[in-house]
C-alpha cells in the first residue's frame, strides 16, 4: 500500500463518492464503478492509468478464490430458486403453512421470519437466504413489503451472528484477540475471556435484534418503510414502481409446471440440506486447515478459524442444488434437459447481483490500498480520553465499516488500535473497561456490514427479498442510525459515570 495514501484525506474519497451516487441516482453498479475508478485515479495519478489499473482490478476479484466462491454461489442460488418454484415446492410450503392461524397474519409471517434468522447463525449469508425463501412466499401473499423482508433477513444475520459466534466471526476475533494477548495487551485475561465479557456489551447488535423483533411483533414503520408498508397494504405493491429488482422477477415467479404436484419437500428437502452442509464443510475446511498450519492441541475456536465460511456455503448451495435436481427427476417432473435449461435461467436472473458483488469487493480492494480505514482510525485517534474511548472507538469503527462495506475488514483495522489504547489508559491507572472497548469495536464493524450500500451482506438481503438495493438500503438505514445513537449515548454513559 502507497505509504502517501495511508492517512491522506482523499482515501474516504471513493468510499463516499460511490455510497453517495448509488443513493442519489439508484444506479448502484454505476456509482460503484465511479468510486473504483476515483480510487485508482488517485492511487495512479492519471485518469488513463487509473482506467486500467480499474480494469486490472475487476479481473483480480477473481484471483482470491473466496471471493469467486462467493459470486458463484450466488449464480447457483438463482438456480435452486428456479426449481424449488417450478417443481411446485414454494406453492407447497405456502398450502402447508396456510393450515395454521399465524401464517395468515402480518405479525405470524414477520415473526417466522425474525424466529428463523436467529436460529440460523452459522454464516450471515446462509441466514439471509434462508429467511428470504422461507418467508418470501407468506410476505407477498399477506402484502407485506420486500423492503420489510430485506430488512428482518439483514438484521438477523451480521448481529446475531456476531451474539451467537459459533462461526467464523467468533474465530476471526478470538484471533485477533490472541494476537493482542502475545503483545501483552489483555493483562491477565485471555482472549476468550474478554471476548464473552465483550458480547453482552455489544449494545449496537443487540439493539438492532430488539429492533427487528418490535418490528415483526408491533408491525413497527418508520420514516420511508412506513411509506413502503402503506404502499404494500393500500396499492398491492410488493416494491416500487421503477424498482430495480437484484433478482429477475421471473425467477421467483416462475408458474409451476403444469400437472405437478404441490409438494413441500420440493422446497424444505434442498433448504434442510443446504443448512446441514454448512456446518459440515467448515468442519472439513476447518480441519484441513489445522493439520496445513500443524497446529498441535487444536481447540474449538481453532477450527472454526482455519475454516472456509466460502468454501462451506459454496459446497452447501451445491449440494442442495444436486439435490433439487434429482428429487424432481426421481418424481418425474423434470427431464435431465429442462434441469439443466431451468438451472441456466435461474443463474441468468441473478447475472445483475453477481456483477454488483464483483464491483463491492473492488471497492473494498480499492479502499484497502488508499489506506482508507487506517486514515479514519488515525483521524480519531487525537480525541481519545478514557471517557470517551468507547464511544469515539465504536464511532470510528462505524465510518470505517460503512465506508468500506466489510465489517471483519474493520475489526482488523481497529483491534490492533483500540486494544492496545485501552492497555496503554490502564497502565495509567485509568478506569478503562477492555472489554467494553472490545465490544465498541464489534458493534461498529456490525454496523458497516448491516446498513453499508457497499456490504455484501446488504446486497445479498435485497437479493434473498427480491428487493431493490437502494430502497432496502433507505428502509432499513433509520433503524439502523436510531441504534448506532443509542448505542453511542450508551457509551458516553458508562464512560462518564461507571
Amino acid at each position: 500500500m502507497p505509504e502517501i495514501f495511508s492517512h491522506d484525506w482523499l482515501s474516504i474519497l471513493p468510499p463516499v463518492l460511490a455510497i453517495t451516487l448509488a443513493i442519489a441516482t439508484r444506479q448502484v453498479v454505476l456509482s460503484l464503478f465511479a468510486g473504483v475508478l476515483s480510487g485508482w485515479i488517485i492511487l495512479s495519478g492519471s485518469f488513463f492509468g487509473g482506467i486500467e489499473a480499474t480494469l486490472n482490478c475487476l479481473v483480480g476479484v477473481f484471483a482470491e478464490g473466496w471471493q469467486t466462491k462467493v459470486i458463484l454461489f450466488t449464480l447457483l442460488m438463482g438456480s435452486l430458486l428456479i426449481l424449488m418454484q417450478r417443481s411446485g415446492g414454494v406453492e407447497g410450503f405456502v398450502q402447508w403453512v396456510s393450515r395454521w392461524k399465524w401464517a395468515h397474519t402480518r405479525r405470524g409471517a414477520q415473526l417466522l421470519a425474525f424466529v428463523v434468522g436467529l436460529g440460523v447463525f452459522i454464516e450471515s449469508t446462509i441466514t439471509c437466504l434462508v429467511v428470504g425463501a422461507v418467508a418470501r412466499p407468506l410476505f407477498d401473499r399477506l402484502k407485506i413489503s420486500r423492503e420489510k423482508l430485506a430488512y428482518l433477513c439483514d438484521s438477523t444475520s451480521a448481529p446475531v451472528c456476531m451474539l451467537i459466534p459459533i462461526n467464523g466471526w467468533g474465530a476471526l476475533v478470538i484471533g485477533l484477540l490472541t494476537a493482542q494477548a502475545a503483545a501483552g495487551n489483555l493483562g491477565n485475561n485471555g482472549p476468550m475471556n474478554v471476548f464473552i465479557a465483550a458480547i453482552p456489551l455489544n449494545f449496537y447488535a443487540i439493539i438492532s435484534v430488539l429492533f427487528a423483533f418490535l418490528v415483526a411483533v408491533a408491525d413497527w414503520n418508520i420514516g420511508p418503510m412506513k411509506k413502503a408498508e402503506r404502499r404494500a397494504r393500500e396499492e398491492g405493491k410488493l416494491f416500487r414502481d421503477g424498482a430495480q429488482l437484484v433478482v429477475d422477477q421471473s425467477v421467483i415467479t416462475e408458474p409451476v409446471k403444469e400437472g405437478t404436484p404441490m409438494r413441500l419437500r420440493n422446497l424444505m428437502l434442498p433448504l434442510a440440506v443446504m443448512l446441514s452442509l454448512v456446518p459440515i464443510g467448515i468442519a472439513v475446511t476447518g480441519h484441513r486447515g489445522v493439520t496445513a498450519a500443524k497446529i498441535v492441541e487444536p481447540g474449538f475456536m481453532d477450527y472454526l478459524k482455519e475454516a472456509s465460511g466460502s468454501t462451506a456455503v459454496l459446497w452447501a448451495v451445491l449440494g442442495a442444488l444436486f439435490v433439487a435436481a434429482v428429487s424432481t427427476r426421481l418424481q418425474k417432473i423434470f427431464k435431465i434437459s429442462e434441469i439443466v435449461d431451468l438451472s441456466f435461467k435461474g443463474a441468468g436472473g441473478l447475472i445483475s447481483l453477481a456483477t454488483l458483488m464483483m464491483f463491492a469487493f473492488a471497492i473494498g480492494t480499492t479502499c484497502n490500498q488508499l489506506g482508507t480505514g487506517l486514515w479514519v482510525a488515525n483521524a480519531i485517534q487525537p480525541y481519545l480520553n478514557p471517557k470517551l474511548i468507547a464511544a469515539l472507538v465504536f464511532l470510528t469503527s462505524s465510518v470505517i465499516a460503512f465506508s468500506t462495506g466489510t465489517s471483519w475488514g474493520t475489526f482488523s483495522i481497529m483491534m490492533p488500535l483500540a486494544v492496545p489504547l485501552a492497555a496503554a489508559f490502564q497502565a495509567q491507572g485509568a478506569d478503562v473497561s477492555m472489554a467494553l472497548v472490545v465490544s465498541a469495536v464489534l458493534g461498529g464493524g456490525v454496523f458497516g456490514d448491516h446498513c453499508s450500500p457497499i456490504s455484501d451482506t446488504t446486497i445479498v438481503s435485497s437479493m434473498a427479498a427480491c428487493s431493490d438495493h437502494i430502497d432496502h438500503v433507505r428502509t432499513q438505514l433509520p433503524y439502523a442510525l436510531l441504534a448506532a445513537g443509542l448505542t453511542f449515548v450508551l457509551y458516553l454513559a458508562i464512560g462518564f459515570f461507571a
